[in-house]
């Protein structure tokens, strides 16, 4: 006799319902964590960043110099890192005092110059009639002046966060190195020895995109700094060294760096003289065109491995994501994103077969080799 099931509504686990909720929950308590401490995050991932680029430098001291002692070789490493942003500092900051001792004793004879339309800013103003424009608002700008002042204390507490941040990063990027030899054998541990090379050969990949990104990007930078700054002193811009400073360090941030740091040199030019800005005008089109063409694809290409249509794609996505963070951070995490998208795919769908085959129609090997054998026994039978 048949028997006939009957369908019901499937009931559901009574503990399944508290379970669910608490993991909803537990989701919406750590994105507000996350929230929370987004800015010890974005110390963490820049220290990331820095500490990787520095492994293989503390990895050759620690070899060649430091006798296999690892603390000795990160200290060392970090020391150097330490004299070179001193160096740095001091070489810029003694002319730049300079410089600014200098503007504030000609500032007062350059604001009367102006007002009176003399002089190369006096000049430019009356060019641009822009004289006439701040007579006609004189109220208008003196409130929007008086504006600027009330947010000093928020300028002062963003300036002590910076140094914090800074004072931060520096401490994790040196735990991270002295201790990134244990923190990577312990996370190879918790792998199945045979996935170990293979996740180790990937982060090494990651390892050198992070490399190659952060010192090449640091090497235009330096190189667009020093040649802006012969420029602008070959055609008596003041204040060089100021600009060239502002214009190296904007050109660390990808897409719109240089050109933000070619506007100001420009204007700068503009306003010293006619031949200066065409002078200054050609040189940062002719350099762009020399870095973009030139410097970043072969950087890119050799270190990196992303063509130019990604570079782009990655930048803009990460900006919208991230904002400046997110245009540092977007080639070495493109980079990376390839580098384990190569390998997926290379285990994937690179693999050699189960059986391997001969010839057009794909005989197994095995087959083939009984049927050679096979026919060699007939010929010498025959």
């Amino acid at each position: 006799m048949p028997s006939s099931s009957t369908s019901g509504p499937v009931r559901v686990p009574v503990r399944t319902i508290p379970t669910t909720i608490a993991m909803v929950l537990a989701t919406v308590l750590l994105l507000l964590i996350l929230r929370e401490v987004s800015r010890v995050m974005v110390w963490i991932i820049v220290a990331a960043f820095f500490s990787v680029a520095l492994y293989p430098v503390v990895g050759w001291v620690e070899r060649r110099i430091a006798g296999g002692r690892r603390s000795l070789a990160t200290l060392l490493v970090f020391l150097l890192v330490l004299l070179i942003l001193a160096g740095l500092i001091t070489a810029f900051a003694v002319p730049l005092a300079k410089e600014g001792t200098a503007f504030a004793a000609q500032l007062p004879r350059e604001v009367n110059d102006a007002r009176a339309g003399r002089g190369p800013v006096g000049g430019f103003l009356e060019r641009t009639n822009a004289l006439t424009y701040i007579q006609d608002h004189q109220d208008r700008i003196k409130a929007f002046a008086s504006g600027l002042t009330t947010p000093a204390a928020g300028v002062l507490q963003g300036v002590a966060t910076g140094v914090a941040g800074v004072v931060t990063i520096f401490v994790l990027a040196y735990l991270m190195v002295l201790e990134g030899p244990k923190a990577v054998d312990g996370f190879l541990n918790v792998l199945e020895p045979d996935n170990r090379p293979r996740v180790r050969a990937v982060a090494t990949d990651c390892a050198k995109s992070i490399t190659g990104y952060l010192s090449g990007n640091l090497l235009i930078s330096v190189i667009c700094g020093v040649l802006t700054y012969i420029t602008l002193l070959a055609t008596g811009v003041p204040f060089a060294g100021l600009i060239a400073l502002f214009v190296a360090l904007a050109d660390l941030i990808p897409l719109v760096g240089a050109t933000l740091g070619a506007i100001v040199a420009i204007v700068a030019a503009a306003i010293h003289s006619i031949p200066a800005l065409i002078v200054v005008a050609i040189f940062f089109v002719v350099y762009q065109q020399l870095e973009n063409h030139l410097l970043q694809p072969l950087i890119l290409s050799r270190t990196v491995k992303l063509n130019p249509l990604t570079v782009l794609i990655a930048i803009l996505i990460a900006v919208e994501l991230a904002g400046v963070l997110g245009a540092f951070l977007a080639i070495p995490v493109a980079g990376m994103i390839q580098v384990i998208a190569r390998d997926l795919w290379d285990h994937r769908r690179g693999r050699p077969k189960p059986e391997p085959t001969v010839g057009e129609d794909e005989t197994p090997a095995v087959q083939e080799a009984t049927n050679s054998v096979e026919t060699g026994s007939s010929v010498v039978t025959g």
